[in-house]
C-alpha cells in the first residue's frame, strides 16, 4: 500500500507525501519547512528534492498554491537541509542510545563478520582507502545473505562524532533494529534532498 498522496506544487505530480517536503505559513506570512507535517493550516507541498524547492521559491509557487502573500526566503533550500541533517544526527543519537551504532574500523570489521549489519555511515571527508575496504566487504556479505547493503557519507565526521558522544568518528556501523531503520529512512530522506553523486549505487 503505498499510502497518502498528495501533489507536488511544482509539478503538479501526485506523489506519495514520503517523497514530498510540507510547508506552511508562519503567523507572520513566512514560509516554513513542516518536516514533522504538524503545522496548522493549508500546506503546500513541493517534490524532495533541493532543485525542486528552489524552484518554488523562484516561481513564486508558495503564495500562488496559498491564494494569499506570503514570504519565501530565498534561503529556504538551506534552511530545509539543515533540518533534515538535525533529524538524521537526532535518530543517530537514538540509534547510539539503543546500542546500534559501533564507531571503529576494527569493531566495524568484527560487526560485518557476524552478519547484522544493516548499513554503514562514513563520515563525507574520510578517505577512500579505508571506506572502500569496509564497503567492499559489505556489499559481499549483504548481497551473499540476499539484502541491498546501505551506505552513505552524507554527515562529516564532526556531526557524527557529535551524535555518538565520541571523538573522531570516522567510521559506523548501523545494526539491524527499529531505531536503525528509522535512522537509514531520515538518511535517506537527505539523500535524496541532496541528490548526492553515487546515491542510487549505495540504495539511498
Amino acid at each position: 500500500m503505498v499510502g497518502p498522496v498528495r501533489t507536488c506544487a511544482v509539478t503538479r505530480i501526485e506523489r506519495p507525501v514520503g517523497d514530498l517536503i510540507r510547508f506552511a505559513a508562519g503567523p507572520d506570512g513566512e514560509i516554513v519547512p513542516d518536516l514533522a507535517r504538524r503545522l496548522p493550516g493549508r500546506g503546500v507541498w513541493v517534490e524532495l528534492s533541493r532543485s525542486r524547492v528552489e524552484e518554488a521559491v523562484r516561481r513564486n509557487v508558495f503564495a500562488r498554491s496559498l491564494k494569499r502573500a506570503v514570504n519565501a526566503p530565498a534561503d529556504l533550500p538551506l534552511r530545509v537541509d539543515g533540518l533534515l541533517v538535525k533529524r538524521v544526527l537526532e535518530s543517530l543519537s537514538l540509534a547510539n542510545k539503543a546500542g546500534l551504532v559501533i564507531p571503529g574500523f576494527a569493531q566495524i570489521d568484527t560487526a560485518l563478520e557476524a552478519g547484522n549489519v544493516a548499513g554503514l555511515l562514513h563520515g563525507h571527508e574520510s578517505a577512500t582507502g579505508g571506506r572502500d575496504k569496509l564497503d567492499r566487504k559489505f556489499n559481499a556479505i549483504a548481497r551473499a545473505h540476499g539484502r541491498t547493503p546501505r551506505i552513505c557519507d552524507a554527515l562529516t565526521i564532526d556531526q557524527m562524532s557529535l551524535a555518538i558522544g565520541r571523538s573522531n568518528v570516522v567510521h559506523a556501523a548501523l545494526i539491524s533494529g527499529g531505531a536503525t531503520m528509522r535512522l537509514l529512512d531520515e538518511v535517506e530522506r537527505l539523500s535524496r534532498f541532496r541528490a548526492l553523486p553515487g546515491a542510487s549505487l549505495t540504495a539511498f
